[in-house]
């Protein structure tokens, strides 16, 4: 089946966060925007199809995902798509990634311990930490030989290392090497880790996504969800893979009982089942099509700006751009107001992810609308950099 991605869909006026909503972080009105880690297309045809067939049935009572269905799904997916094995018995369900984080964080730390990452870090990780009274520590995603990450985790009260796998917000996979160099440190310290995989389905040709299962030892969860990689985040739900059987026992006890979630969206499972089902050739088109924006941004940077050597990440459709060959240590202000007041457009700032000096392009989106983002952020940029 052939997939055209180039057709523009009408966001507007269905609550969207990206297009609705995007009044809460930007005050004009009327932007084009390239914020939040979603597309703008519709989701695979045969998504849809499932969505619709059930949404026929017109019952949509209490469901279980404990079923052979969405267990077997998961299954056959790490197994096709990552030669990985995984238990479908050690499989949890919650109605998102940040909350099966924040539920692992109530289970294996206290108020006040530290939860390590790696910076530029992903805001979300940031809320959710700090927002339990956790202490965020950040260690530099270039880290030589793992001296700062050692440092980090050696604390005496440091507790769980987020590893973000691919990495938000620059794209990054990381080797078998390094991989094994921070199980071997996690496990020298204790630390127990959760692996944030919700982007692993999004890597590119010419790299390979590892999944945690691979390394993981001691006290470790693998969190995920097909939402990211096939555009379906309102209907919520993800999963993830819990490595000691007693954790798993206490989460699966916590959301059943505690959290009052044993139920999940029907319509999420529903969702997954077809995607790693039948969703597999959408999922490889929509990733060319991505990658092909991301090479039409940095043709459009690296002509405009030399310096800037910029090349597209390893995963995702989000360009992490160092703009600082250019503008030095000009504040991000002075380009976001040039990006909303003249260019009417909404790029997110570097320093939402602790990194000022860069910004955040979402390309998930028809050629059109990347093209018109990647020669907007051009102009900004020359403007600033003449005006400095």
């Amino acid at each position: 089946m052939a997939y055209d991605f180039d057709i523009p869909v009408d966001r507007r006026g269905t609550w969207c966060v990206q297009w609705d909503g995007i009044r809460d972080r930007f005050p004009v009105p009327d932007l084009l925007p390239f914020t939040i880690s979603d597309m703008d297309f519709r989701s695979a045809p045969e998504v849809l199809d499932a969505l619709q067939q059930r949404v026929a049935h017109g019952v949509f009572g209490y469901t279980d995902w404990r079923n052979d269905d969405f267990r077997g799904a998961v299954r056959d997916w790490f197994k096709s798509r990552y030669d990985t094995d995984v238990d479908p018995a050690s499989l949890v369900y919650a109605p998102s990634v940040l909350n099966q984080i924040s539920q692992l964080l109530r289970m294996w730390t206290e108020p006040g311990e530290g939860v390590v990452v790696h910076t530029p870090t992903y805001d979300g990780f940031r809320k959710a930490v700090t927002g339990l009274g956790r202490e965020l520590r950040g260690v530099p995603l270039e880290d030589p030989g793992f001296a700062a990450l050692d440092a980090a985790l050696a604390r005496p009260d440091s507790r769980v290392l987020i590893l973000c796998s691919p990495h938000n917000p620059t794209g990054r996979v990381w080797t078998e090497a390094e991989l094994r160099a921070v199980a071997d440190l996690c496990e020298r310290h204790g630390v127990a880790v959760i692996s944030d995989e919700i982007h692993a389905d999004l890597t590119h040709e010419g790299h390979v996504h590892r999944p945690w299962t691979r390394y993981g030892r001691g006290r470790w969860a693998l969190v995920t969800s097909a939402t990211k990689a096939f555009n379906f985040p309102a209907l919520s739900g993800s999963y993830g893979l819990i490595g000691d059987p007693g954790d798993h026992a206490a989460f699966v006890r916590r959301m059943d009982t505690g959290e009052g979630l044993a139920s999940p969206a029907v319509l999420s499972l529903t969702a997954h089942i077809a995607a790693y089902r039948e969703g597999g050739a959408w999922l490889d088109a929509v990733r060319a099509y991505t990658h092909a924006n991301l090479r039409l941004v940095a043709t459009t940077l690296n002509a405009a700006f030399p310096a800037l050597h910029w090349r597209p990440p390893h995963a995702g459709y989000l360009a992490w751009i160092d703009l600082r060959p250019v503008l030095g240590e000009t504040r991000d202000d002075d380009l976001q107001h040039h990006l909303v007041h003249e260019e009417r457009v909404a790029v997110m700032p570097g320093a939402t992810y602790g990194a000022p000096g860069f910004v955040r392009l979402n390309v998930g989106c028809p050629r059109s609308k990347a093209r018109a983002g990647a020669e907007a952020l051009v102009r900004a940029v020359r403007a600033v950099a003449a005006a400095r």
